[in-house]
């Protein structure tokens, strides 16, 4: 994987765009698309696990980038963050937790999670967990659209063909 700032590359050249929260929420004002938030820690190995094996996977990649604005968050990060018209700090008082990180996984401090965000940045739903390709792949597609809002998740993977590997 070669490091870029905002990008992550995988082996095939496929790459993640970043961006922060801010910017996420900026875009998808003037270009509505959900946002994907992912919450990790410097500390956490599966959260590096997460990076080298799910987020550089080609198809993968390819969906974050078309479908979604993604952001990498540090939930233990230091910088204040604008959210829904309120600052969100990290000062000390939930220990080493940003407050934003708080809100987001809604108490459930397990590392990584990722979140997802309608274009309007309303919470849909924290999922925590390291997930493989093939797994987190049903779920980008799920939550792109309008499926999640019809039908059930399980009812949704019946019929949902992936690429993943």
């Amino acid at each position: 994987m070669l490091a870029v700032p905002g990008l992550m590359l995988s082996a095939q050249g496929e790459a993640v765009k970043w961006y922060s929260i801010e910017e996420a929420v900026a875009m998808a004002k003037t270009s509505p698309r959900p946002i994907f938030v992912d919450a990790y820690t410097d500390w956490c190995g599966w959260c590096k696990k997460l990076d080298k094996d799910t987020f550089s996977n080609p198809v993968i990649a390819e969906i974050l980038n078309n479908k979604y604005y993604a952001v990498k968050f540090d939930a233990e990060g230091k910088e204040p963050v604008t959210f829904q018209g309120r600052k969100f700090v990290n000062d000390g008082t939930m220990g080493r937790t940003h407050q934003l990180a708080y809100a987001l996984l809604q108490g459930n401090l397990g590392y990584p999670t990722v979140v997802f965000l309608t274009a309007n940045s309303e919470l849909i739903t924290p999922v925590s967990g390291y997930k493989t390709p093939a797994q987190i792949e049903p779920m980008l597609h799920y939550f792109a659209g309008t499926s999640w809002q019809k039908q059930s998740y399980e009812d949704f993977l019946k019929t949902f063909k992936g690429k993943a590997q």
